[in-house]
């Protein structure tokens, strides 16, 4: 479910906000190390290693994150490195950089909608050799809420219906549209698919959802890291 929103104003939990050139920073580091997570993660769903070696490895990981030290982040808390509400979150498992279960997505604007490139490894597998459906699911529905933020009308899915019309082959890349096709009142009515970059004309899943925009009294309960701008509270 992909969010973008104003609110009013939130209490401000977090420290000093970090000058742009920290910011910059951090999420360079916060990228090379999902980058090395994500080749930890498809290497433990690819390996054939030794029992020994496995729990020899697993002590190794124990230790690492043990050293993951200082203030962690709430369920509702946005971090300070996210271009929230309207840019990237760097954690999100569909596009972050800095997240282990992301391929991750790029994203790039078309004239009536937006693309996304990525390519499913093992651990987004669910019948040999091609991705689980849910990885598909996830796909169009970042891509499609993402499309009514685009359009100026964000809002949250409450429809996605979804259409398998060929399985999805891992490590292939893939090509993802989305484009808003109308819109009444509150609500946006998107469509979106799945083909391969070598084959864009075969699809391999369709989509067609429904988002809506929540009335602004409840998005303060909904989020209430946001300030009245829209904002991260205390970014």
């Amino acid at each position: 479910m992909h969010t973008s929103f104003t609110g009013p104003p939130a209490a401000d939990t977090h420290p000093t906000p970090a000058t742009a050139e920290e910011l910059e920073r951090h999420k360079a580091a916060i990228t090379r190390l999902g980058n090395e997570l994500r080749a930890l993660v498809e290497a433990a769903v690819r390996t054939a290693a030794t029992p020994d070696t496995l729990h020899r490895v697993a002590e190794g990981v124990r230790h690492v994150t043990g050293q993951l030290t200082g203030r962690r982040r709430a369920r509702a808390d946005i971090p300070e490195v996210d271009e929230f509400p309207a840019g990237t979150r760097i954690y999100s498992p569909v596009t972050g950089a800095g997240s282990p279960l992301a391929p991750p997505l790029r994203v790039t604007p078309t004239d009536d909608g937006l693309i996304g490139h990525c390519t499913l490894g093992i651990a987004h597998e669910g019948p040999p050799g091609y991705g689980h459906g849910g990885m598909s699911a996830m796909l169009l529905d970042e891509l499609m809420g993402r499309a009514c933020a685009a359009a100026g009308a964000p809002g949250l899915t409450i429809s996605l219906q979804m259409r398998y019309h060929r399985p999805v082959p891992l490590e292939t890349p893939l090509r993802i549209l989305a484009r808003v096709t109308g819109t009444d009142h509150r609500k946006s009515f998107v469509t979106g698919s799945i083909t391969t970059e070598a084959d864009p004309a075969t699809d391999l899943v369709t989509a067609e959802g429904v988002f809506v925009a929540p009335d602004p009294r409840r998005v303060r309960a909904l989020f209430p890291g946001l300030t009245a701008d829209g904002d991260p509270a205390g970014g």
